[in-house]
């Protein structure tokens, strides 16, 4: 077997927010790895952890009301959540890059486009404002947009949303990133430009050597993209694996019911889509036993009393249910 190089060690992350409401778990304990060249998908529904996990990663979290109560994210041997805020900050960016959720406000409109992507690299790169703008230019132009130099001068309102969700990647990669954390970057465009915007990333990982955790409840996105997979749900890894194995022979029944509420267009069959009967639970407070145990039809009573730990089937796959014997894709 290939020996690759271990960058990345999550270990017991634990995010949680003090609320008036109560205490909200959001991320409970979430481990796994990444090697380089890997890219790994991270899914589930809105509201399972995918972006407190990778907004934890980057230090992030705001401070009250979030508090990471636990864990390890082990960068090339140092762990992160041991740095300081301006340790940190050589890191945030610089190695360890993240492209927002929505293009439409994550740019400052006030800004032009080519003073916010210089800002990093003239912080992170020590360029001076001629070499940063030469920079800036050539990532513009990398991503896709025409004429790239006179665009420097545009503000975002300028740019179509593709155009800006491409900006943001230009930012992210400004300083050749080790890793790429895409929070679900596709998720407020057109199709046509989600496929351009998918694309993109994929040759930018091949050309430049990144490794890319991708962030989305799409699983159509998933399957085309990554290697590894990890799937969320009411802030757990439930099941994690190479997007094979997972994707073939899913053994968590939340997994199975995701992947059969996509549609199959090579499947001889007529089968309706699945839906997931139920709603996902509420996070404030401590659950006992599996959290999807309420939507469950394997459920037995030690579901309901005890969390499943994740378990190995084998190498390459892991899953954290009680029935997982019984549980077979649609």
């Amino acid at each position: 077997m290939e020996n690759r190089e271990r960058i990345l060690n999550v270990e017991n992350l634990t995010t949680r927010f003090y609320t008036e409401e109560g205490v909200v778990h959001a991320v409970e304990e979430m481990s796994y790895q990444m090697d380089k060249g890997d890219t790994l998908g991270v899914v589930g529904e809105s509201g399972c952890g995918k972006s407190v996990h990778a907004l934890s990663i980057m230090g992030l979290i705001p401070s009250p009301p979030g508090k990471i109560e636990a864990g390890k994210v082990v960068f090339f041997g140092q762990d992160l959540l041991s740095l300081n805020e301006n340790e940190m900050r050589k890191i945030r960016g610089n190695e360890i890059a993240m492209i927002f959720q929505d293009p439409m406000t994550s740019l400052n409109p006030v800004l032009t486009v080519g003073f916010q992507i210089m800002e990093a690299i003239k912080l992170h790169q020590n360029m001076g404002n001629k070499q940063a703008r030469d920079r800036a230019a050539e990532l513009l132009s990398l991503v896709g947009i025409p004429e790239a130099k006179q665009r420097l001068d545009d503000y975002p309102h300028h740019f179509s949303g593709g155009m800006r969700q491409r900006a943001m990647i230009a930012m992210a990669l400004s300083c050749n990133p080790t890793i790429l954390i895409a929070d679900e970057p596709t998720t407020s465009l057109d199709v046509t430009i989600q496929a351009q915007i998918i694309d993109l990333v994929n040759n930018l990982k091949e050309k430049l050597g990144m490794s890319v955790i991708w962030i989305t409840h799409d699983l159509g996105v998933i399957a085309r993209m990554v290697n590894r997979v990890n799937v969320m749900y009411a802030g757990r890894i439930i099941e994690k694996g190479s997007v094979n194995e997972v994707f073939d022979t899913p053994k968590n029944p939340y997994t199975v019911g995701l992947l059969g509420s996509l549609p199959n267009p090579e499947a001889t069959s007529k089968r309706r889509l699945y839906s997931i009967a139920g709603e996902p639970p509420d996070l404030i407070g401590k659950i006992q036993g599996c959290p999807f145990a309420n939507r469950c039809t394997f459920v037995i009573d030690r579901c309901l009393q005890e969390m499943p730990p994740l378990e190995k089937l084998n190498e390459n796959h892991e899953v954290a249910c009680w029935e997982s014997e019984k549980v077979e894709k649609f």
